[in-house]
C-alpha cells in the first residue's frame, strides 16, 4: 500500500499537470510578436510542478524498493524501517501560510515593490536568516530581480499601490529605470 501511494498521488500529479499544460495552448492568441503571451507562466509553473511531481514519484519507488544489505542496517528491531525526517514545525508553517496570504492580499494597496521587498525579508527571517545585512541585501536584490523580470522580460503590469504607495513604486521604477 505504501508503494503504490507513494508513487500513484506524484504520478497523478504530473498527469495533472501535463493535461492543464495542454489547456493552455489557446492562452496566447492575444499576444503580440516577439512578446511573451499570457500563457508563459502558466505553462512554466506547471512545467515545474510535473517535474517536482515525477521526481516524487521517483523517489517514492526508490524508497519503497526490496531492501539491499546497506538499508537492512537502518531497519529496527521489528522489521520496519525508521525514518529520520526532522519533525515539521506547525507553528512556522501556519506563519508562512499567513505570510503568504497577508502578502497577497497587501500588494494592490502597498504595491509590488515594497510588498515584496518586505515578504521576501520576513520569509527569509521566518526560516532562520538572522542577519539584518543578508536579510536586506537578498531582500533588495530579489525584488530588483522580480522587477526586472515581471515589467522588463514579461511585461506584466505589477501593483503599484495606493496613494503615497503608488508614488514610491513609481520612484522606485524610476530610479531602476524600468520606466
Amino acid at each position: 500500500m505504501g508503494r503504490v501511494r507513494g508513487v500513484a498521488v506524484p504520478l497523478a500529479g504530473a498527469l495533472a499537470a501535463a493535461v492543464l499544460l495542454l489547456d493552455t495552448r489557446g492562452l496566447d492568441h492575444v499576444a503580440r510578436g516577439g512578446q511573451l503571451g499570457p500563457g508563459f507562466w502558466p505553462r512554466l509553473v506547471l512545467v515545474g510542478l510535473g517535474l517536482a511531481c515525477l521526481a516524487k514519484c521517483l523517489a517514492g519507488w526508490r524508497r519503497h524498493r526490496a531492501p539491499d544489505a546497506s538499508s537492512r542496517a537502518a531497519m529496527d528491531t521489528r522489521g520496519l524501517e525508521t525514518e529520520s525526517r526532522p519533525e515539521m514545525a506547525r507553528g512556522k508553517l501556519v506563519a508562512a501560510i499567513g505570510l503568504i496570504v497577508l502578502y497577497v492580499m497587501a500588494t494592490p494597496a502597498v504595491g509590488f515593490p515594497l510588498t515584496t521587498l518586505a515578504f521576501i525579508a520576513a520569509f527569509m527571517y521566518l526560516c532562520g536568516t538572522r542577519s539584518p545585512a543578508v536579510l536586506g541585501v537578498n531582500a533588495v536584490l530579489g525584488t530588483i530581480l522580480l522587477l526586472y523580470l515581471f515589467i522588463k522580460l514579461v511585461y506584466l503590469p505589477l501593483p503599484k499601490g495606493e496613494g503615497p504607495f503608488e508614488t514610491v513604486s513609481l520612484l522606485f521604477y524610476r530610479a531602476l529605470r524600468i520606466f
